[in-house]
């Protein structure tokens, strides 16, 4: 798996425990093209290929048109892509354990780019805050 960026101005990890089985939280987070059901902030998603390593992705998210690029893709355990937008530059991974009924969901990220320092200036703490809310809608969709 691709490490986040270390050096990037934002940097964020998160985890939580979703009491559902660890293939339904994968299934949720890896049909792409469901994400707008579940996830407010995103209004589009277009898988150009194969859930597989090199495949690219376009969506749209906050306003931002974003195109991504999948790294790593390891059934059921991890998935992980990059992204760019006008002025930002994202490296996203996720890692699902299992822990008998129930799935700990580990996901961290880090953004750079002059976008990313200019939010970072508004709000010092808002990549955490987008980590925090998925995975709160990922739990309560899974868990539903």
């Amino acid at each position: 798996m691709m490490e986040i960026n270390s050096n990037a101005p934002a940097r964020a990890r998160r985890e939580i425990l979703i009491h559902a089985p660890r293939e339904k939280v994968w299934q949720l987070q890896t049909e792409l093209g469901n994400w707008p059901a579940w996830q407010p902030d995103i209004t589009f998603v277009k898988l150009e290929g194969e859930l597989q390593e090199g495949t690219t992705f376009r969506w749209k998210a906050q306003g931002l048109n974003i195109t991504s690029r999948l790294h790593t893709v390891q059934p059921p355990q991890r998935i992980g892509w990059t992204g760019t937008a006008p002025g930002m530059s994202a490296v996203h991974n996720w890692t699902f354990e299992a822990r008998g009924d129930d799935t700990l969901v580990i996901t961290e990220e880090s953004l750079s780019g002059w976008l990313t320092r200019l939010m970072l200036f508004f709000d010092p703490h808002f990549l955490e805050k987008s980590l925090e809310a998925t995975l709160q809608r990922l739990k309560a969709t899974a868990e539903a």
